[in-house]
């Protein structure tokens, strides 16, 4: 049955493995489930109906990703999507939060239309493989960018970022960098000895060193400096707060929204999702190998439409716009390469709605490992992409797309950047036949986009 549904033999996985990977890919997402109530909650929204709302659309759009597409990608709330919606919509602009969720919503359906239209899909397609092996690369860096903050290696300074000073709060954010170094050490060393789930045990062995670190006296939890226990509680969600959020993206009062600007947020939503979405299908896919020989994922019809139902599904619940994971990268690094995974993934997401403590308890230090790690898998495809004198039309396009995603902090301006310079430079250097048709119309938007939203 499990074959059947999944085709494991065909791309040389089993069941044990892809359970292994699934369970690491939603260890390395978990902190959403910290994250999202806490940012989502600043709009007067509650936290507790976030939080289900977060776990049954995870849990919808990767069973979704699963059965439609067959990929091991996970779904959950966007990080940044979140932000906008809280910090932009909400905070800048003034908007009721229901307001907010309408913008999902409708975001969301305009997606589905896209995707029965084959519009993504032929977006995805247009995108030339430099950029896309580009894409892989810069994601890469990206989550290890990501990795180093959530491990407290990387703090802001007055360069932007440096390396954290460990002796300073030693036993709150020093002790945390230091254990995310050695459980980044760990695994590596696990990694390179090729143990299976080399991982997913890094992740529980700096967890539990850290409790250990507690119990010691080394680690002190002080909320006011970030730093909470790392030792579950186990109490139950309150399930009747869900509520509180659901359907009230339909409770709207028309009158008080301003029509142009509702659009443009509409918009906003829109554009940051789809290339968001797209550059993680398309770096995860190029480094699980999933594409085929002409750049394609074959599943890519199916994948964009679970993203796009998670979404409408996650607004009506009360969360922001739900779309596809770079994290999905740790578990394809684990062995991860069918439904099965993602199904795996979506199962904990359900769990984690009665166990939600245990799982929040996780910290960021023990994850950021993980993205470390993953970043510098996906980092190796750079050595794919052709930078001899005869490619620079493309090389340097793809490099400006790798180095904009994690100094931009975004994957969809990495690839706008990639995009539009690529148009720019192959139409100056008279490569016609090296454009696609549909790059220059995603060109043209995404210039569109920098003067307009």
């Amino acid at each position: 049955m499990v074959e059947k549904l999944f085709r494991l033999k065909e791309r040389r996985t089993n069941v044990k493995t892809e359970i292994a990977a699934g369970i690491t890919t939603f260890m390395t997402m978990a902190y959403i489930l910290a994250i999202n109530p806490n940012i989502l909650s600043s709009t007067g929204m509650d936290a507790t109906a976030v939080l289900l709302a977060t776990c049954l659309a995870s849990f919808i759009g990767t069973v979704c990703m699963a059965f439609m597409a067959n990929l091991p990608f996970a779904l959950s709330a966007g990080m940044g999507l979140n932000a906008y919606m809280a910090y932009t919509v909400c905070g800048n602009l003034g908007y009721s939060w229901q307001v907010a969720l309408l913008a999902v919503f409708i975001e969301g359906i305009i997606f589905i239309i896209l995707s029965l239209t084959k519009v993504r899909e032929a977006i995805f397609d247009s995108i030339p493989l430099s950029l896309k092996r580009a894409v892989s690369v810069g994601i890469g860096l990206f989550i290890a960018f990501i990795g180093l903050q959530n491990a407290g290696l990387a703090v802001d300074s007055a360069t932007l970022v440096e390396l954290v000073d460990f002796r300073e709060n030693f036993s709150t954010t020093g002790i945390c960098a230091l254990l995310a170094v050695i459980g980044l050490l760990t695994m590596a060393i696990l990694y390179i000895k090729r143990v299976r789930g080399s991982i997913l045990i890094g992740i529980f062995a700096t967890w539990i060193l850290g409790i250990i670190c507690e119990l010691a006296g080394l680690y002190v939890p002080d909320a006011d400096m970030g730093a909470y226990t790392l030792i579950p509680s186990f109490h139950m969600t309150d399930f009747t707060s869900i509520s509180k959020t659901f359907g009230q993206c339909f409770n709207v009062d028309f009158d008080a929204v301003g029509i142009f600007n509702f659009i443009v947020v509409v918009f906003s939503f829109l554009f940051v999702d789809l290339f968001d979405t797209l550059g993680t299908l398309i770096g995860v896919s190029t480094k699980a190998g999933l594409l085929d020989k002409d750049g394609k994922l074959p599943a890519i019809r199916p994948a964009l439409m679970a993203d796009a139902v998670a979404t409408t599904a996650g607004a009506v619940l009360g969360t922001s716009t739900t779309t596809t994971f770079v994290e999905s990268s740790a578990g394809t690094a684990a062995g991860g390469r069918t439904g099965l995974t993602a199904l795996t993934t979506a199962v904990l997401f359900l769990l984690s709605m009665f166990l939600a403590p245990i799982f929040i308890a996780i910290p960021a230090f023990a994850t950021a490992p993980a993205l470390i790690l993953v970043g510098f898998l996906m980092f190796s495809t750079v050595s794919e992409i052709k930078v001899d004198e005869k490619n620079y039309a493309s090389a340097i396009p793809a490099y400006l797309s790798v180095i904009a995603m994690p100094l931009f902090y975004s994957i969809s301006e990495g690839i706008a950047i990639g995009v539009i310079s690529y148009v720019v430079i192959n139409l100056a250097c008279k490569k016609y036949k090296e454009i696609n048709p549909i790059m220059y119309i995603l060109a043209v938007l995404f210039v569109l986009k920098y003067i307009f939203l």
